[in-house]
């Protein structure tokens, strides 16, 4: 098993290298092509603070953050260019006036001074772009985005009041509640369908709004979609498919959507004595802040750790064994190598460092994986070590520790790291091959081989599935080891197959109960995100005084739903967390024991008749205690009436007469000990005749008759 000092001992190696020889400098500073710093005191650049791109569009390449250079020229330059020119245009000025040249002539490849040059050499500063002013607009950018944030963080709040009180009264309003919440996102999105079909109604008399998407481009305002017809259409149409999907759901799953609720509210009642869980999620975003800040540092460190590689370049046809080595600013005026230079080619270096650096980005990516995979799987097992401590418990909520999501996550700390740790790498070992399948695909993307594509394809998704069903084996298995305490082969064994002897309640109920907390999470995102809209545009008559002035609502109305969603999802993680550990306790449970004096049941009964299983299996969905009539028959009477009533303990389970008892149908055919009646009902079990027997009906019983006849045989107690 990998012990969590194997974990940290990756780390410290990466660290380590990466800092004693990368230099953040180049990350936090601009160079120029030849890797020298932007306005850094001491270089010839000292004056020269800004970056000029000759074509910025190409930076937009992965590679980029493994090398840190952009395959463009760059400069460093005094100010930003602030007039546009062709080649030939600067030529023709340059015959009527030199300033041109002189402006122009700072924004040149270095070794060309000569505007009297042919048309070979093109100078076409309509496509070159200044890092100045892109860094500017993306200050502003920044800027705007912080103050849309800042804006948007009264309907962030909202979204976390709402989050949390959805859940509290879950607790006492469970099966109302979540009715209220399909029959509200039913609604939400047929109104969403109205409102499509109202605006694409008025722009069948808009001109120029049947211009197709594809033709319009990309732009930044978003309005200009907006006033598009088939952005409309897109928009019903996703909607309308939406909405049908939902009502065929309820349609042919409304037995299981119930029984889902049920257990929903079985969940929320866990979770009002353990209301601490509900704020863990904040120290898995702390930790996953932690994982990612290491990531990124380290990998700035690991693509600065390059050396600045020169090689000689030549304007004309020579040999190179002729040439001797010049620096850049120094050109061969020799007739052999006429022209030639050393100038600067990538970021690199002959070393065995520096020729293994891609495989230790790779390592470091692994790395953040598994830590990213380390912090989740100890999220999930504390939470599921303080549900099964409710479950398992068997006064509720007399036996319930103290403290038990803090006892969890100390049992989870010392002596579960290693199930853990060995849990998290093979589901990072699986997701880091995703990511390498991707970047080949992105290689392949314009290549004709059909069968490596197809392959290649192929692999994408037998990993896509392989990575689903680790994850969710790794949430069963760390249930079980949450409850048990052991090793993670072990635990994910026993809970494979559980969850392959309940395959009928794992494949209905496990979906089921993931579309109701869906529905939940859209309905507070989407109701939060109407209330911004609505705040936004100033529709609000009370509050219009205290929106913001904006230029664009679209930002921080985004922001609201996207945080909103994010918020819903923290809270209604925890919860599905603990609808999973509940029902993986219960399927333990009917099979370690019996209902029995000795090995009762430790579910409550309200969860046993949820998912009970029915009355032609071992366990029946509904157990009846039987209450005889406090007027005893008379000595010669061989029949004796009993009244029917559900148990709301499981004390209350137990049969309280010394009596066997033979059945009798209502035929009048009797029913042999044990076995089950072949006549009309009521289709009984008598499965003991001993004190403490329970007697298990079906529920088409309870509902064909109000008493059932028993005569009986009253035995003597001997000593």
């Amino acid at each position: 098993i990998v012990s969590d000092s194997s974990v940290l001992l990756c780390v410290c190696i990466s660290l380590c290298l990466a800092w004693l020889h990368g230099d953040p400098r180049k990350v936090l500073h601009p160079t120029d092509s030849y890797g020298r710093f932007c306005g850094q005191k001491g270089t010839p650049n000292a004056k020269k603070p800004i970056l000029f791109y000759f074509n910025i569009l190409k930076c937009a390449n992965p590679a980029v953050l493994i090398n840190l250079q952009c395959p463009t020229t760059q400069m460093c330059v005094l100010k930003c260019p602030d007039r546009f020119a062709t080649y030939t245009d600067m030529q023709l000025q340059h015959k009527l006036s030199k300033s041109y040249w002189e402006y122009y002539r700072q924004f040149c490849k270095p070794g060309f001074n000569d505007p009297n040059k042919g048309d070979f050499h093109i100078f076409r500063p309509n496509l070159l772009m200044c890092v100045c002013v892109c860094v500017c607009v993306c200050v502003c950018v920044c800027v705007c985005v912080c103050v849309c944030v800042c804006v948007s963080y009264r309907g962030l709040l909202i979204s976390l009041v709402v989050s949390l009180v959805f859940i509290l009264l879950l607790r006492f309003t469970a099966r109302l509640l979540l009715w209220f919440t399909i029959i509200a996102v039913i609604f939400l999105l047929a109104y969403g369908m109205w409102y499509c079909s109202m605006e694409l109604s008025q722009l069948r008399e808009t001109p120029g709004s049947d211009v197709a998407i594809v033709d319009v481009g990309l732009h930044t305002d978003l309005q200009v979609y907006l006033q598009l017809r088939q952005t409309w259409i897109i928009f019903l149409v996703s909607l309308g498919l939406t909405e049908v999907s939902i009502l065929v759901m309820l349609i042919f799953l409304r037995r299981r959507v119930q029984v889902a609720i049920a257990l929903l509210r079985e969940a929320s009642r866990a979770m009002s004595y353990i209301m601490s869980t509900l704020f863990y999620p904040v120290v898995t975003f702390f930790l996953l802040a932690v994982c990612i800040s290491y990531w990124a540092v380290t990998a700035v460190f690991l693509a600065s750790s390059n050396e600045a590689v020169y090689k000689h370049t030549f304007l004309v046809n020579t040999f190179f064994s002729l040439c001797q080595t010049f620096n850049r600013t120094n050109i061969s005026k020799t007739a052999s190598c006429l022209g030639s230079q050393c100038t600067f080619a990538f970021y690199g270096g002959e070393t065995p460092y520096h020729r293994y650096l891609f495989i230790l980005q790779l390592f470091n990516l692994l790395v953040f994986l598994w830590l990213v995979n380390f912090s989740l799987a100890l999220e999930q097992c504390t939470l599921a070590g303080a549900f099964a401590s409710y479950y398992w418990a068997k006064r509720k909520p007399q036996d319930i520790p103290p403290c038990p999501l803090f006892s969890s996550f100390s049992r989870a700390i010392r002596y579960h790291t290693g199930s853990l740790a060995f849990g998290a790498l093979i589901l990072s070992v699986v997701q880091l091959v995703r990511i390498i399948l991707e970047y080949l695909d992105q290689k392949l993307r314009g290549s004709n081989n059909m069968v490596s594509r197809f392959i290649l394809c192929c692999l994408k998704c037998c990993f896509w599935c392989l990575e689903r069903f680790i994850r969710y084996m790794n949430r069963n298995a760390y249930i079980m080891v949450a409850i048990y305490g052991k090793n993670f082969c072990t635990s994910a064994q026993e809970a494979f197959f559980l969850l392959m002897r309940n395959v009928v309640r794992v494949a209905v109920l496990d979906r089921v109960t993931d579309f109701l907390l869906f529905l939940g999470k859209v309905l507070i995102a989407g109701g939060v995100g109407i209330v911004a809209f609505f705040f936004f545009t100033r529709k609000i008559p009370v509050i219009q005084e205290e929106v913001p002035t904006l230029n664009n609502y679209w930002v921080p109305l985004l922001t609201v739903v996207a945080g909103s969603y994010l918020i819903a999802h923290g809270f209604f993680s925890v919860y599905a967390m603990c609808v999973d550990t509940l029902f993986l306790c219960f399927c333990d449970d009917l099979e370690r024991n019996d209902g029995g004096s000795e090995k009762p049941f430790l579910m409550s009964p309200e969860l046993h008749r949820i998912l009970g299983k029915s009355s032609h299996s071992r366990i029946s969905p509904l157990q009846i205690l039987l209450v005889w009539d406090k007027c005893l028959p008379s000595s010669n009477s061989k029949m004796l009436q009993v009244r029917i009533k559900e148990p709301k303990t499981t004390e209350e389970m137990c049969h309280p007469s010394n009596m066997s008892v033979k059945i009798l149908s209502h035929s009048g055919h009797s029913i042999s000990r044990g076995n089950k009646s072949n006549t009309t009902t009521p289709q009984v079990y008598l499965l003991t005749s001993h004190p403490g027997s329970v007697l298990r009906f079906s529920k088409k019983d309870l509902q064909s008759t109000a008493h059932l006849i028993f005569q009986t045989h009253v035995h003597t107690k001997t000593a």
